[in-house]
């Protein structure tokens, strides 16, 4: 991940933040230390074991080619993703899988989360906490602008599916990732902390 200004949090999610700050060790100590003190407790996990895949859908959307369908991550387990690709919406739609009842995430927060990426022309996952098995954190105002949609306004605990287009996520792509310019991407984020 990226954040606003340019510094990279995970190399698998290249880019999802817009950038300036990171949590790896080759980045300015100065930076990293004042992130970390601004960043929520990451000590929980994600999930790292598969749901089972007759796993009933929370969400299902049909776009404008294919469909999604998606359930949330669970205490035991991660998400569950399928897309009948290509997958393609016209409009950035986010659906609350599970609400939490937690503090509502602003536009000015810094948040804690697990999640799945998944890009709909392929139906490939290209980033994931879960797999990985540790939160991330990071401001709200430092993503791509569907991630962000995803996010404010939700409360803490929740879990949310997001389906964006490529204006709100990847206007140019994103090769390190496999996104291509006209690639609709698809979350599926469980919103751990956020102050």
């Amino acid at each position: 991940m990226k954040l606003k200004h340019g510094i990279v949090v995970s190399v698998a999610l290249v880019g999802l933040l817009a950038g300036c700050g990171s949590s790896d060790s080759d980045s300015d100590d100065s930076a990293s230390s004042t992130a970390a003190a601004d960043a929520p407790d990451t000590s929980q996990s994600c999930p790292t074991e598969a749901p089972a895949a007759d796993t009933k859908p929370q969400w299902s959307l049909d776009g404008e080619s294919g469909k999604l369908e998606m359930t949330g991550s669970t205490d035991s387990a991660g998400p569950l993703i399928k897309v009948t690709k290509p997958f393609k919406v016209a409009k950035t739609t986010v659906q609350t899988l599970t609400a939490g009842t937690g503090p509502e995430v602003s536009d000015t927060a810094t948040v804690t989360v697990c999640y799945t990426g998944v890009n709909g022309r392929d139906g490939n996952v290209f980033d994931s906490a879960y797999q990985r098995g540790e939160p991330t954190s990071f401001g709200v105002s430092g993503v791509v602008a569907g991630f962000g949609k995803a996010l404010v306004g939700q409360k803490v605990g929740s879990t949310v599916g997001v389906a964006i287009i490529p204006a709100d996520g990847y206007p140019d792509g994103q090769p390190g990732a496999g996104i291509e310019k006209d690639d609709t991407i698809v979350f599926a984020i469980k919103i751990l902390a956020a102050q």
